[in-house]
């Protein structure tokens, strides 16, 4: 596996820092990149629009994955990949405008993206090569708790300090990069606007600091193995031809139809409402919101949310290996469909209890995360053969698209539904995953996933 030179180093000096690192410039792509353009002015359209196309890299990342290791070792595509994203979220931070066009914003954000996903291919695999077998069964709940502690940070935290330099920085931000005010009016009108674009201006700088100095550490402290140095570089016919293999393969397993659709529409409800969820909460109550500040947001959603939807994948992981997936399938699909309705709740009430709200929010995530947990093992399931790597990565392009095709048009009907209406809508959607739920249940095994002796 390693060479002499890495032999005695110990994963806890490299995983967990690599799986915080692979886990930010996601969250920072896909989630603060909603805040920021709605904080800049951007309409809901356009937010939702916009977000969703530039998640696309992890939708077709496995289009180019098997082209990884024909250039260079997974070591290298690592530590390329972290200083590439270092570099364009601090552009992101020196270049945040004060209004639309928002062109160099949104190319960097792109950036950011095809580096993010291509970095996910690399340390996935190099984690599979730099352990071995016990320490990769070790080390698997350490990767995926660091992930979540950069989910944590990535939609909580760096949200919360957002807020906090906004308003630390109220009525000075328009002369910070040249921005000067004119006159009294001019302030008034765009003292927001502007404190909003200082203030992630700032945070996207601390962000790419903290990813500067764990590209850096990562440069010494990521192994060399022989395995990747010394590895088979296959040609990209070679390549090209074996994914179409797997990928026309995959097209031809028997229930190929119902898993497509079983992986698109399970999660409908969540995926109309999440790219409306800060919008919602951020708007002011004349236009139907709740009129949040970002801390709150940033604790309520992004901090006590987030650690309940891990809560929810926990227990459901318990729940399947228990039960198995046939039986939890249902339960599990509900979970995740009807606590939307807290939204609609919210959207009818405008309460401002911060309490209230945040109870509400917990108890939707943590449903969606219990539920979610149902949508991975059926993913797992329908990816078993001998192509199971292929078929399981296909299976997550379709995880993404689930979530693309109906966020670019989200924004859209909230604006032409109001918040009340669109949360109607998305309750609506939930009759989508309660029948494809039936239908696709049938055929799974009634132990499929549950523990052997259970």
């Amino acid at each position: 596996m390693n060479t002499s030179a890495d032999k005695i180093r110990s994963p806890w000096t490299w995983v967990p820092t690599l799986y915080f690192f692979e886990g930010l410039p996601y969250f920072i792509v896909n989630t603060i990149s909603i805040l920021i353009f709605k904080d800049l002015g951007m309409s809901n359209g356009r937010v939702a629009l916009l977000t969703s196309l530039i998640g696309l890299p992890w939708m077709i990342k496995p289009l180019w994955s098997p082209f990884v290791d024909i250039f260079r070792s997974k070591r290298w595509w690592i530590l390329v990949t972290q200083i590439l994203m270092a570099a364009t979220v601090l552009l992101l931070g020196f270049t945040l405008p004060l209004h639309e066009p928002f062109t160099l914003t949104l190319i960097l954000f792109v950036i950011t993206g095809f580096a993010s996903a291509t970095h996910d291919i690399s340390a996935d695999g190099f984690y599979m090569i730099g352990l071995d077998r016990q320490q990769q069964s070790v080390f698997v709940g350490i990767r995926n708790t660091f992930y979540r502690v950069a989910m944590v940070f990535g939609q909580g935290v760096l949200v919360v300090i957002a807020g906090l330099i906004q308003k630390a920085t109220v009525g000075v931000s328009l002369t910070v990069f040249g921005r000067i005010p004119q006159t009294t009016a001019d302030i008034l009108q765009h003292d927001s606007t502007a404190g909003a674009s200082f203030a992630w201006s700032l945070t996207l700088i601390i962000a790419s600091l903290i990813l500067t100095v764990m590209a850096l550490y990562h440069l010494s402290m990521i192994p060399r193995t022989r395995e990747d140095e010394n590895r088979q570089v296959k040609s990209a016919r070679q390549v090209v031809s074996e994914f179409g293999g797997a990928f026309g393969s995959f097209f031809t397993k028997p229930g190929i139809w119902m898993a497509m659709a079983f992986m698109l529409l399970y999660r409908l409800p969540e995926a109309f409402s999440v790219k409306m969820l800060y919008p919602f909460f951020s708007d002011a109550p004349e236009l139907g919101g709740l009129g949040l500040d970002k801390e709150t947001f940033g604790l309520v959603y992004g901090t006590a949310g987030v650690i309940a939807l891990l809560a929810g994948g926990i227990l459901g992981g318990i729940a399947i290996s228990r039960r198995g997936l046939r039986k939890c399938l249902m339960p599990m699909a509900l979970s995740l469909a009807l606590p939307c309705v807290v939204y609609l709740i919210l959207a009818l009430t405008q309460t401002t209890n911060v309490l209230t709200i945040g109870s509400l929010v917990v108890l939707d995530q943590f449903g969606y995360g219990f539920g979610f947990t149902a949508y991975t093992v059926y993913m797992m399931r329908f990816s078993e053969g001998p192509l199971k790597t292929s078929h399981y990565a296909i299976c997550t392009g379709f995880m993404a698209l689930s979530m693309l095709l109906p966020g670019l048009v989200a924004g859209y009907l909230q604006e032409l539904l109001g918040y009340i209406g669109f949360f109607i809508m998305v309750m609506v959607c939930c009759v989508a995953t309660i029948g494809i739920t039936l239908l696709a249940a049938r055929p799974i095994e009634p132990d499929y996933g549950c523990r052997k002796g259970e």
